[in-house]
């Protein structure tokens, strides 16, 4: 399986409508905190819009929601991982990424037979507290090495200047938050992405 190189990370259907026109060709829709009727609104917006542009929808976490609705990939966190029911996931036909932190995670991931790996964060990030140090481009490779074939998404303070650092490294994908979402002109920013990546493409 081959992914974009450019992954962008949203949490809105608003967000997808702005910037999936722009040429984008992987997306995932990262809701955290919405009531069911919500969510199911903002997957069904999400998937049609990716559907007409023809990008990859990935839906976080609502793995229950994302069968129901029809959608071909989800992505978990660990904390999801354990409660997720994969047979049910793999029965749907979804492919399933998984995110890592550490080695013990690392094993977990492996052991759940994902579709993708994702690795973070690899800089400093405002996203989220993190209890884990910043990996360096360092680990990529490390994580290259113990993942492949399997696709491996870099992740974490993640901007243009940095992604001939983290490519050569080994990641298949770098995803992107907030140097877009935070950008004064996010649109301008995109392009911005697009444009660089397509060397990885």
């Amino acid at each position: 399986m081959k992914l974009d190189p450019f992954y962008l990370i949203v949490d809105s259907a608003a967000w997808i409508e702005r910037l999936v026109p722009l040429g984008l060709k992987l997306v995932q829709l990262r809701i955290k905190t919405m009531h069911e009727a919500g969510l199911r609104t903002e997957i069904r917006k999400a998937k049609a819009l990716c559907a007409r542009h023809r990008c990859q929808l990935i839906v976080n976490d609502h793995w229950r929601l994302a069968i129901e609705e029809g959608c071909d990939f989800v992505h978990l966190g660990q904390e999801d991982l354990q409660t997720a029911d994969r047979s049910q996931i793999r029965a749907a036909g979804m492919r399933l990424g998984l995110s890592t932190h550490d080695n013990i995670e690392l094993e977990t991931a492996m052991a759940a037979e994902p579709d993708y790996i994702a690795l973070g964060p690899v800089y400093p990030t405002i996203l989220k507290k993190m209890k884990w140090a910043p990996q360096g481009v360092e680990r990529i490779s490390e994580w290259k090495r113990r993942v492949a074939p399997i696709p491996l998404v870099a992740i974490g303070g993640l901007n243009p200047d940095r992604l001939d650092g983290v490519f050569a490294a080994g990641a298949d994908s770098a995803a992107v938050v907030t140097d877009i979402t935070l950008n004064a002109d996010p649109e301008a920013r995109a392009r911005k992405w697009i444009e660089k990546t397509d060397q990885w493409r």
